[in-house]
């Protein structure tokens, strides 16, 4: 079965509204693909986020082309299943959540900075709150985004720019990533799209999607460990 990623259904909704378009990503064919349902508004830019001279060049070719950026929505992640602790494994997650991650959120912060403005979008995980042993690099590297997302959110507020961060947590979606047998309230791509959007408009600082994943999030992340180790 085909799993729409969260970046292609956000994809599909702003492109509708005729908005200027700029989209990064590693797999030229794909890029094409979108571009080709919205070429008059669409550019695009092939990159690994693991690669920094590749994603500088992406961003700062889409940043020319499109004059200036209103918001930017970094959704690039990874991560794998990995009970025997396999380095190999963990090794490309760090990569692209951590390493990669931060050098793009910097980048497109300066912009902002730049600009005077801006709308910084971070699509982390709820998967960050505690540490999972089937996936130890995917818990712990989105628990850096998310504090390094609120760290960015307390430097703008502190510099009195007129820079937005919104940080998007989402619960399981029924996407690729979504990975495991047995997986609970996983959530469909469409419904967490239009929630993040909502979140968007209305400038929010953190949301989770969909909404019931923040009752979730509350328990999971104030449960005593002598009763999370047994889950």
């Amino acid at each position: 079965m085909e799993h729409i990623c969260i970046g292609k259904a956000l994809f599909e909704k702003y492109a509708t509204e005729e908005n200027c378009l700029g989209i990064v990503g590693r797999r030229t064919h794909l890029l094409d693909e979108l571009r080709q349902q919205h070429p008059s508004n669409t550019v695009t830019a092939t990159a690994d986020i693991t690669k920094q001279e590749e994603t500088e060049q992406a961003i700062c070719s889409l940043h020319k082309e499109l004059g200036h950026v209103d918001l930017a929505i970094v959704c690039s992640g990874t991560g794998e299943i990995n009970p025997t602790l396999d380095y190999a494994l963990e090794r490309p997650t760090i990569d692209t959540n951590v390493t990669g991650w931060t050098f793009v959120v910097d980048s497109l912060y300066h912009i902002f900075k730049l600009q005077g403005y801006g709308h910084l979008v971070a699509i982390t995980s709820v998967g960050g709150l505690r540490g999972e042993p089937m996936a130890p690099a995917y818990s712990a590297t989105k628990a850096y985004q998310i504090n390094y997302t609120e760290a960015l959110r307390k430097k703008a507020f502190k510099a009195g720019r007129k820079i937005t961060i919104t940080h998007v947590r989402p619960g399981l979606v029924d996407t690729a990533m979504a990975k495991g047998e047995g997986l609970f309230w996983v959530m469909p791509v469409e419904k967490v799209a239009n929630q993040i959007i909502s979140a968007i408009r209305k400038k929010k600082s953190r949301v989770y999607v969909t909404k019931r994943w923040h009752f979730l999030a509350i328990i999971n992340k104030n449960l005593p460990f002598c009763l999370y180790r047994l889950l």
